[in-house]
């Protein structure tokens, strides 16, 4: 059942001295900044207004995510922090007498509001803002970045060893549930852990001999996987048979569920495999997680991180330094195409096109220019690849595009707060839909930050 809001106060609130009721300033101004019935509409379609016990109030579970993201808390810490402080239990607007919600009932209801409810709560802030005239984009400076998965960095042999692992495990609990109890499945799990450490002793000698013995041992490693797949494909099938047996067996069925997805993955890991053995480097979409299967390795040319494996988000910022657009995706798609789009949605928003659009050489096309202009864009700085001709190298010598480029340069800056300061620099939740949260949230965050430094 929904609760939009929590009940009038109780005593001990009313007994607190003035000095224990007043908010920080920046706590005082996003609280009021969050006191409007836009943020409430997302959440009603996700629960009755009558039936089921009553939810968390929403405008106390905002206030939450805007703390935890403000100060990267894990849900543990979050919840002893906002116990622990007078201050933050009634930003949050939690009585003095009434216990902070559990760590896993806020979990639970990230989950089921799902990235599609906090696009909605970024819109509806971007909606405000420009409302207020605060967000008024005459000025866009747009970059992509990576956002980078929760998992160790990845090769074929260990990704293989994960996998037969999680098949083991997955076989054990499937028949400790009574289903394929006869079906034939040995456990290769310590087989191919012995590889891994082979292949571990192997690469400290780093030299020629030593990466063909690499080799040699992702190609046994891979041999244990095979013989794994053989087995289990069996018990799948058997599994599946006794779960239409016992529709009502939820936790079999989810079992059965995601072993016939980590066979689907690991029949992938050893495509891969075999094409890497063979000499090919470079393979397309190339899976490089079983716990984050929508990660996929990005290369953005730096020198200290040439690959990095996760999701590109993209920014646009605008001249008073709030996010005025963002969106993230699976693998590297190349930048300029996003940029008409995206330029497209913050027009959406503030009702008029800006002035100012800059971005890297990534961006930089003449359609995009065009397209620029046919948006009403008046001053366009996006730097082209290649060697430029006369009349284009005239033009990028100018002091106005000169001026625009410099501009742009600020937007690094802006991604590194991000990381720093709000999370953005790994998304802790996985798959693509859990990185949309993470990043969505992150961003709702330090809008709202943003709103209390441009406003004070």
């Amino acid at each position: 059942m929904l609760r939009e809001t929590e009940p009038q106060a109780t005593l001990w609130d009313v007994l607190l001295p003035d000095e224990a009721k007043r908010l920080p300033a920046e706590l005082q101004a996003v609280d009021a900044f969050l006191d409007d019935e836009r943020f409430i509409a997302p959440w009603r379609a996700l629960f009755s207004r009558r039936l089921g016990r009553p939810s968390v109030p929403v405008d106390t579970l905002l206030r939450l995510l805007y703390l935890k993201h403000r100060y990267q808390f894990g849900y543990e810490t979050l919840c002893r922090e906002v116990a622990d402080s007078i201050s933050w239990r009634r930003f949050c607007r939690i009585g003095l007498d009434r216990p902070v919600p559990h760590p896993t009932t806020l979990v639970k209801l990230v989950r089921r509001a799902g990235p599609e409810v906090v696009d909605q709560l970024n819109a509806a802030l971007l909606g405000k803002l420009a409302g207020d005239k605060l967000l008024r984009g005459r000025k866009l400076r747009v970059d992509t970045t990576v956002v980078e998965a929760d998992i160790d960095y990845p090769t074929d042999a260990d990704l293989l060893e994960q996998a037969v692992r999680k098949v083991g495990g997955l076989v054990r609990r499937i028949k400790g549930r009574g289903a394929a109890s006869r079906t034939r499945f040995r456990d290769r799990g310590r087989a191919a852990g012995r590889r891994m450490k082979q292949l571990a002793r192997t690469l400290r000698r780093r030299t020629g001999v030593a990466m063909g013995e690499v080799d040699r041992l992702t190609g046994e490693v891979a041999r244990i996987a095979r013989q794994t797949l053989r087995e289990v494909q069996v018990v799948a099938g058997n599994a599946r048979r006794a779960r239409r047996r016992r529709p009502g067996d939820g936790r079999l069925g989810r079992l059965v569920g995601e072993l016939e997805e980590t066979i689907t993955a690991t029949q992938r890991l050893l495509a891969q495999t075999d094409q890497r053995l063979a000499g090919n480097r470079v393979i397309a979409d190339r899976l490089v997680s079983l716990a984050d299967p929508d990660a996929r390795p990005i290369r953005k040319g730096k020198p200290r991180h040439p690959t990095q494996f996760g999701y590109t988000l993209l920014l646009a910022e605008d001249e008073r330094g709030f996010i005025a657009d963002h969106q993230l995706q699976q693998g590297n798609p190349p930048d300029g195409p996003q940029l008409v789009p995206a330029v497209g949605r913050v027009i959406a928003v503030t009702g008029r096109p800006p002035g100012t659009v800059t971005a890297d050489r990534g961006f930089g096309t003449a359609a995009n220019d065009q397209a620029m202009e046919a948006l009403g864009v008046k001053r366009i700085g996006l730097q082209r690849n290649g060697t430029p001709g006369k009349a284009r190298l005239a033009l990028e010598r100018t002091r106005r595009f000169r001026r625009m480029r410099n501009w742009r340069v600020g937007i690094e800056a802006r991604i590194s707060h991000l990381k720093r300061a709000f999370g953005l620099r790994r998304t802790r939740l996985r798959r693509l839909g859990g990185a949309r949260i993470w990043a969505g949230l992150g961003i709702f965050a330090y809008n709202l930050q943003r709103m209390t430094v441009v406003t004070g």
